[in-house]
């Protein structure tokens, strides 16, 4: 049985056409739309699953956030990569607990808590110091302070290098920024063999890239593979069955590869 809501929890209003709203619960606070508001303080004490009518006479009912849900809703300073690949990478990367990640292209930190949810440690590169503190706010504000203590966030360029933490060789890397290819002859030196590295792009070209930059360190890397995933919802409503009009199809590219021969 869930916690009552109490001041300070974060929480999704669903209205009757699905429209979600992230908010987080005050004393004193109102949730304000179109159709009117509704007191916070109708929320606080409250069961999840509540259903409350606005001063409009809309209806909401009040649940906590999924990871989905708060990744779709939260504060963002770079755009997140989307809950249909960040299931995926963290797939293909194996992410498990007590693994060692290095992350480059934090961005707002979407595919950093899904990894801290699976347990994973987090040795992050960033280039924008505000990408940087607008990720550690979102890992505290969805998963709570103590995920900080797996959330090392670094403002550097890994294009630069990559420094072996004080835990050791990492297990796992996870690249979302422009040029990852630049990363990718600085992986070998700081991962263990059989380790495994997923690059994000947007495009196609990118990946191409990523693709050379593996194969160019001839012996080191294995089991090179480019996807991408797609995403298509059905509308069902009695004898009305068929796709929706819309979907998310191309958002973008993902590659991996393990590492053969960990560099001395």
């Amino acid at each position: 049985m869930s916690a009552l809501f109490s001041a300070g929890d974060r929480v999704l209003f669903i209205d009757s056409k699905e429209r979600r709203y992230l908010v987080t619960l005050e004393d004193g606070g109102e949730f304000h739309s179109h159709a009117g508001f509704v007191p916070h303080a109708s929320v606080i004490g409250a069961r999840e699953g509540v259903s409350l009518e606005s001063t409009k006479g809309a209806r909401y009912v009040v649940m906590r956030p999924t990871l989905e849900d708060f990744v779709l809703e939260m504060p963002r300073g770079a755009q997140v990569i989307y809950p249909k690949d960040l299931a995926p990478i963290a797939m293909l990367a194996d992410i498990a607990p007590g693994h060692l990640v290095f992350e480059s292209g934090i961005g707002s930190g979407a595919m950093s808590m899904t990894m801290l949810r699976a347990g994973a440690t987090i040795v992050g590169y960033e280039l924008r110091e505000d990408f940087a503190n607008r990720a550690r706010k979102n890992v505290e504000s969805f998963l709570g302070s103590d995920a900080l203590a797996r959330f090392d966030v670094h403002v550097r360029d890994s294009y630069a290098g990559i420094n072996t933490p004080p835990q050791g060789r990492f297990d796992r890397a996870v690249l979302d920024l422009p040029e990852p290819w630049q990363v990718i002859p600085h992986l070998p030196a700081v991962m263990h063999a059989g380790g495994v590295v997923v690059a994000y792009t947007p495009s196609i070209t990118q990946a191409v890239r990523v693709r050379e930059s593996l194969a160019r360190e001839r012996g080191e890397w294995v089991a090179m593979r480019t996807l991408e995933v797609l995403h298509r919802t059905w509308h069902i409503e009695g004898e009305s069955v068929r796709p929706d009009h819309r979907m998310v199809a191309h958002t973008g590219f993902l590659t991996a590869a393990r590492l053969l021969n960990a560099r001395d």
